[in-house]
């Protein structure tokens, strides 16, 4: 009975030590495979250097860009930083009609900086099949042939993925997600393009914004399934029993049932875009600086849990946030001028939990804005308050038989990593986390 209150007594300990790690450090592990998406249309950006330096130290692994800036492909070589490029929608149609032209494209504007620059995809336009422009929708599929045989003619086809990022409007239907087709409109080009990409390997892209289901229509739709609050209980899909919690990851498999209807089953389908406006418009209902954090950060946390979507639980849905900076000179409504994680000048518009890892072993800070900034020593102190709770309640319970050599090894552990923290600023925070997990699973083996 003894034994028994012991294990539980630890196992609680360990679940409420793994939470307080959990706050002190964010969600910031899940960085390097986190995408984000890089907009330039601003007249007050940062630099290009100073872009990827503050990705660097956010460890994105994953960025989105929408052009072939030189400077900016320039500026990512040998970050190891994975980037999409773009080609712009008035190159498309010349581009179909000439193998020429898509690989004088590929030679001067991608060639040059790779393998240096790890270029690992290019977006054919963006949400061009639902454009009105039947020509340049035509021209789509004719385009990325081009420039797959062009990269294919350079050997860098097996490295660099063509595909193009799809607005959801493609869909004729999305809830339930088992019930997802594509417009009639659009199918017949959705077959074209579902089977190049099947014949190549390559994602389909989808641009997702729950935001605007949640703005059309707030009195019907809920506001934490649009948030992907993980406490909600959500949507169970009616036809295959799936509970969705998550708005955004059921609009992901509501375009795989498209797919599948049109005979493409494993068409891996990623997100290239989704975000929530920090501000809008009197009209532009739930923008506001408390939902965009809670929909990013809850992205984030399923993003650190490597979550698959429930079609595919078992693959990690790949997602890349929009957008980096506020960009102040994007026209149409407030709200698409207020989708960044930072203001221009570098100050986070809110903190979602990205821990942002300064190369000085000065400083080790999670990037916000000043007025919660938490400086390295705020972060030891959390670590070392951790540390000794465990140690304090370790020598509470260990006096019960059978259980002495598990907390010696835990205390032993948890001042080892204190020491190495103190040594090395750049060590992660959550080695610590590592450190009680394995505790835990510890104390319930025996």
């Amino acid at each position: 009975m003894a034994l028994a209150l012991a294990k539980s007594s630890m196992a609680s300990l360990c679940a409420l030590l793994c939470i307080l790690v959990a706050l002190e450090v964010g969600v910031g592990r899940c960085g390097a495979s986190l995408g984000i998406n890089y907009g330039q249309v601003g007249n007050n950006l940062p630099s290009p250097a100073q872009v990827v330096s503050l990705l660097a130290s956010l460890r994105i692994g994953k960025v989105r860009i929408y052009d072939v800036n030189p400077q900016v492909l320039a500026a990512f070589a040998g970050t190891g930083i994975e980037l999409i490029v773009t080609v712009p929608n008035d190159l498309v149609q010349p581009m179909a009609s000439s193998p020429a032209q898509a690989l004088q494209w590929v030679t001067s504007s991608v060639r040059p900086y790779f393998p240096a620059t790890r270029v690992t995809g290019i977006a054919v336009g963006n949400e061009v099949f639902t454009d009105d422009d039947e020509a340049l929708k035509a021209s789509m599929v004719p385009a990325m042939r081009n420039l797959h045989a062009a990269l294919a003619q350079m050997g860098m086809d097996g490295y660099v993925h063509v595909s193009t990022a799809n607005s959801l409007a493609v869909l004729a239907s999305s809830y339930p997600p088992s019930q997802g087709s594509f417009t009639p409109e659009v199918a017949p080009l959705m077959a074209q393009f579902l089977k190049f990409l099947a014949e190549t390997n390559a994602p389909f892209w989808i641009n997702a914004y729950p935001y605007f289901a949640y703005k059309d229509d707030p009195t019907r739709v809920s506001l934490d399934y649009a948030l992907s609050n993980p406490y909600h209980v959500g949507a169970i899909d009616p036809y295959t029993r799936l509970q969705y919690t998550s708005m955004l990851y059921a609009q992901v498999d509501a375009v795989s049932f498209a797919a599948a209807r049109l005979g493409y089953n494993n068409i891996p389908v990623y997100v290239s875009e989704t975000g929530w406006p920090s501000k809008g418009d009197a009209n532009e209902v739930g923008a506001t600086v408390e939902n965009a954090r809670a929909y990013n950060r809850n992205l984030l946390i399923r993003q650190a849990a490597n979550e698959g979507t429930p079609l595919r639980p078992r693959q990690r849905l790949e997602v890349y946030l929009f957008a980096l900076f506020n960009e102040d000179m994007k026209p149409g409504p407030t709200s698409e001028r207020n989708y960044g994680l930072y203001q221009p000048n570098g100050q986070m518009v809110y903190n979602v939990g990205l821990v942002q890892q300064s190369t000085s072993a000065a400083s080790l800070s999670l990037a916000t804005s000043p007025a919660t900034r938490m400086d390295a020593k705020k972060n030891f102190a959390g670590l070392c308050l951790l540390s000794s709770l465990a140690i304090l309640l370790t020598k509470s319970l260990s006096k019960t038989n059978g259980q002495m050599h598990h907390f010696k090894e835990a205390k032993g552990n948890l001042k080892l990593a204190a020491v190495a923290q103190r040594k090395s600023w750049r060590r992660p925070l959550w080695d610590v986390e590592c450190t009680i997990l394995g505790m835990a699973q510890s104390v319930n083996s025996d």
